[in-house]
């Protein structure tokens, strides 16, 4: 059932960045088209076949686990950025961009790197799992590890959450309220994937569908946003054909 999930989203994350190619040719909207690529890259390393075989080429030290996490961090800034934009939200935007989202950035990047670098990382492992077989040492560096790359994510999606509240509240078109909705839901997964140290054992397989159902709603609302867009244009593209 995980890897079912895991191909599911790597499928809609592949056919959203097709989908964007024409448009993103043209010059229109490019940073949406570069989300779902990032997007993509990011469940393609987080399953098990394709993280192997990536990071063997890069030495075998799951140093595309490393890649992995700031390629997250990317994704979920650039969401963030389009969202805030999109809505308006300067309280919000100046929590992400100005110092307390630098701040945040920062203090996460290197504590994610400084703990990366005290592991025994040899031996490509997707989520690292085989790491924390090792030893109890390196069983707690995995968990602050993976912390650390959840907390920059929760971060942003935390800011986010007012201003999409608010816009689902809104008159907006349906299709912006539902993407607002969608990417509201995967803001409130990734925050509650803070909690997963605390997850009792039999739970372990539920910190999979968390992680990617986020992915899936932030992608579907990305989808949904531009949906809206398309269609909100069309009747001024057939007013002009009519006016020609």
């Amino acid at each position: 059932m995980i890897e079912i999930l895991q191909w599911a989203t790597l499928a809609v994350c592949c056919t959203a960045a097709v989908a964007r190619i024409p448009s993103a040719i043209r010059g229109e909207n490019r940073s949406l088209f570069y989300i779902f690529v990032l997007a993509t890259l990011a469940i393609l390393l987080s399953i098990d076949g394709p993280y192997v075989a990536i990071d063997g080429l890069l030495g075998g030290n799951n140093i595309a686990n490393l890649v992995l996490r700031f390629v997250l961090f990317g994704v979920i800034f650039f969401i963030g950025l389009r969202s805030l934009r999109a809505f308006g939200a300067q309280k919000s935007r100046r929590l992400l961009l100005g110092l307390p989202g630098l701040l945040v950035f920062g203090l996460v990047s290197a504590f994610t790197v400084v703990v990366f670098l005290m592991m025994d990382t040899s031996g490509s492992s997707a989520g690292m799992v085989a790491i924390s077989q090792r030893s109890p040492r390196d069983a707690a560096l995995v968990e602050y590890y993976g912390a650390a790359g959840r907390a920059y994510p929760a971060y942003v999606s935390v800011v986010l959450l007012p201003a999409l509240a608010k816009a689902v509240a809104s008159q907006l078109p349906t299709l912006v309220r539902v993407g607002a909705f969608l990417l509201a839901v995967g803001g409130v997964c990734l925050a509650g994937s803070l909690l997963f140290p605390f997850f009792p054992p039999q739970l372990h397989s539920l910190r999979f569908f968390i992680n990617y159902g986020a992915a899936l709603c932030f992608i579907l609302g990305l989808a949904a946003f531009w949906c809206g867009r398309v269609r909100a244009a069309a009747p001024a593209t057939r007013r002009s054909s009519t006016a020609k």
